[in-house]
């Protein structure tokens, strides 16, 4: 440290540290700081293919606000826009409220790989430099996620965890739809990838979210989930167990 902080105890200039303000390229700060949703639908995709977890989509959303009224938005067409194009549509929707300040995750859905091949290579044919057609995913064997946020604001964190992939990370912020920004976006989330939600500020976040697949309990795979298991106080939980 400089001489700026000569006037602090020789331990509290020790100790002193510094924060980077410096903001860093779109792709440097989605695999570490995060950033908004309207950052990633303005960016041209090639710009991000080095960042960017193979199969995840961003489905843009326009959101309609009727003044002293309310809000409407869109969620998806069957057969048109990004589903249209990548052949996904959910045989299950179900909707999930997030209170102010909690998080989600991470959770992971088990990847189906056909017979006869490995997980590296299945991935390498369908996400690799000649990717295959997407009527060859196998939406109907595992389960890919499609989230919307109808309230709230959120960050959410996608960990590409199959095997053979390169590991990426993609941090960003989704705007729910009683915002006033422009950051409103569905989000598909391949089988493999782990996704985690954390609620920002102080409004119960809101989510819609289909499936591929209907809900299977042990196709639901959670890892460093123990935001989801806060405990009891000790002194309560000492009482459910008979005082031990």
């Amino acid at each position: 440290m400089s001489d700026r902080w000569i006037a602090l105890k020789e331990s509290a200039r020790e100790a002193l540290s510094q924060r980077n303000y410096s903001s860093g390229s779109l792709l440097e700060r989605l695999r570490s700081t995060g950033v908004g949703v309207s950052e990633l639908l303005a960016a041209f995709r090639a710009d991000l293919t080095a960042g960017w977890i193979p199969g995840v989509e961003m489905v843009p959303r326009r959101v309609f606000r009727q003044r002293h009224r309310g809000f409407f938005g869109e969620f998806v067409r069957e057969g048109q826009g990004v589903n249209g194009e990548i052949g996904m549509w959910p045989r299950q929707w179900a909707s999930a409220t997030m209170f102010a300040g909690t998080a989600k995750g991470f959770h992971v859905h088990p990847p189906h790989v056909p017979a006869n091949t490995t997980p590296e290579a299945w991935f390498q044919h369908l996400f690799g430099p000649e990717p295959a057609p997407v009527t060859e995913r196998p939406y109907d064997r595992e389960q890919w996620d499609i989230m919307f946020f109808v309230r709230g604001n959120v960050e959410m964190i996608l960990v590409d965890e199959r095997a053979g992939m390169e590991r990426r990370v993609m941090r960003f912020l989704i705007e729910g739809d009683d915002s006033g920004g422009t950051g409103h976006a569905g989000v598909v989330i391949p089988a493999g990838v782990a996704h985690a939600i954390l609620v920002e500020g102080s409004t119960d976040a809101v989510m819609v979210y289909g499936t591929s697949t209907v809900f299977d309990p042990s196709a639901e795979g959670r890892i460093c989930d123990a935001v989801e298991r806060a405990p009891l106080p000790q002194e309560w939980q000492a009482y459910l167990d008979g005082g031990k």
